[in-house]
């Protein structure tokens, strides 16, 4: 539980904006320093209750930190974020936390609540730290010492005045792990974190080409980016969810880029239904998993393997998405000059 004076945040975040590490999410601009000052965005809010919910799939083995490295270095796969591979997060914390809140207002009347997750104006990584969460870790993720990072936040502002939750203390040290792991050097200080270089936004917020310089440093992530996660000693103690709507789904959670690079609209839309993957439809989708397979061709360790990358890469030569276009041809220009390779055979066409 926190207050809602958050004022000694309010530097931090205008100076975030004036140098434009927001990017295209333009909303956080015209927010303003809403974000920061709830009881602007709620009139009448005095207490935020403040949740989180794990949420690594309920089979997730106990040596997923070295499997999720491993497919990293494995250029044919679709890499996923893992809060992406179940369902869509937003439905499952609304949800539940609107029943909790309905049920604090049957015991507490009259109170006005708001439920929010990630669907408004909110700094919910400060009001998790401030509520006694965690510490804000320097990637700028909330960390707990029970749970790592590996969980989602949500928040409940309250009409009522409640004790508000001693914050913890901060357990990073001298660590510095997330920032030198992260593939485009988006952390560019600690706790400071440029949106325009991280790959979640590049391939989930951003909507138009992907800067040709971040292209090759993207690997195979089409979706999200969990690597500064992924080192992060805290996320030894990393919790397993206890809810089947996070366990991963197929065949997002163990695709081949050329599978997903294959499918048509209508099967983006069947295998991504409920999943937060939908909300970057098709165009964006493929415009990623070009990206993908681009840095694939380049990395191929035969001309036969790259070969049939370039061929699955011919196969959307008459999408009508300029967007597409554009990141196919490049993928298609990745290829290794030290192999000497003829005209790309035609093959059929995706449906």
């Amino acid at each position: 539980m926190s207050g809602v004076d958050l004022s000694d945040a309010e530097p931090g975040l205008l100076a975030w904006l004036a140098q434009g590490f927001h990017g295209d999410m333009h909303y956080m601009v015209r927010h303003g320093l809403r974000r920061a000052r709830p009881a602007e965005l709620v009139p009448g809010s005095v207490s935020v209750l403040t949740v989180r919910m794990d949420y690594l799939p309920r089979d997730t083995p106990p040596d997923w930190l070295d499997r999720e490295n491993a497919r990293l270095l494995d250029p044919g796969q679709a890499v996923v974020s893992v809060y992406a591979r179940g369902r869509d997060y937003h439905k499952v914390l609304r949800q539940r936390l609107q029943r909790l809140s309905d049920r604090i207002a049957q015991a507490v009347a009259p109170l006005q609540a708001r439920v929010f997750c990630d669907s408004a104006p909110v700094l919910e990584a400060e009001l998790a730290a401030r509520s006694g969460q965690g510490w804000r870790g320097k990637h700028t993720l909330v960390l707990n010492r029970e749970a790592g990072s590996v969980f989602f936040l949500a928040e409940i502002y309250l009409s009522l005045a409640l004790p508000e939750t001693e914050p913890t203390s901060a357990h990073c040290g001298q660590c510095s792990a997330c920032i030198t792991a992260c593939p485009t050097g988006a952390i560019v200080a600690p706790h400071r974190l440029d949106a325009r270089r991280c790959i979640s936004y590049l391939t989930i917020e951003h909507a138009g080409p992907i800067d040709e310089s971040l292209r090759p440093l993207m690997g195979n992530r089409i979706y999200g980016c969990d690597d500064c996660q992924l080192v992060c000693p805290w996320n030894k103690y990393a919790q397993r969810s206890t809810l089947a709507d996070f366990d991963a789904r197929t065949p997002i959670a163990q695709a081949q880029l050329i599978e997903v690079w294959r499918w048509s609209e209508a099967d983006f839309e069947r295998h991504t239904e409920g999943s937060a993957i939908r909300r970057i439809g098709h165009e964006r989708w493929l415009r990623n998993v070009a990206i993908a397979l681009g840095n694939a061709v380049r990395s191929a360790v035969d001309e036969k393997t790259q070969v049939v990358y370039l061929q699955a890469l011919s196969e959307r030569a008459d999408h009508p998405s300029a967007l597409v276009q554009e990141h196919r041809r490049w993928a298609m220009a990745q290829a290794d000059a030290v192999f000497t390779r003829g005209p790309v055979p035609p093959t059929p066409k995706a449906n």
